[in-house]
């Protein structure tokens, strides 16, 4: 941001291309994560609450890594017990549609279900 030698102001109210937050890259990181962090891990609700903080930072850090400047991140974990019965979860949104994007990634094994979605805000 500023001014570049001509005097020309350099602030853009729009990401450009590469910095866009696209779908499906952070799918893949969320999809990444998951699978990493609980493919093995069995359902222990005194241990959910951390998980759920743990996992939310580790994807929001890597999200961030991934160059997606002058986004705000929210990521949201929701962990339960796997029983087969069905869960729904939905949210609503106010936001530029030229910007601003979502993902989410279910994760699912014989103990548990996860839910994960993360939101990209772009700061004007």
């Amino acid at each position: 941001m500023g001014e570049t030698e001509s005097g020309e102001n350099t602030y853009s109210i729009r990401p450009n291309f590469q910095h866009k937050f696209k779908s499906a890259p952070v799918k893949d990181c969320i999809r990444s994560v998951l699978k990493e962090e609980l493919s093995d891990k069995q359902y222990v609700p005194e241990e959910v609450p951390q998980l759920t903080r743990f996992l939310s930072e580790t994807i929001k850090d890597r999200l961030k890594d991934m160059g997606f400047d002058r986004y705000k991140m929210v990521v949201q974990v929701v962990i339960g017990e796997q029983r087969g019965e069905g869960v729904k979860m939905a949210a609503r949104c106010f936001w530029d549609a030229d910007t601003d994007n979502y993902a989410e990634d279910v994760f699912m094994n014989e103990y548990l279900f996860c839910v994960v979605a993360a939101f990209g805000c772009f700061y004007y």
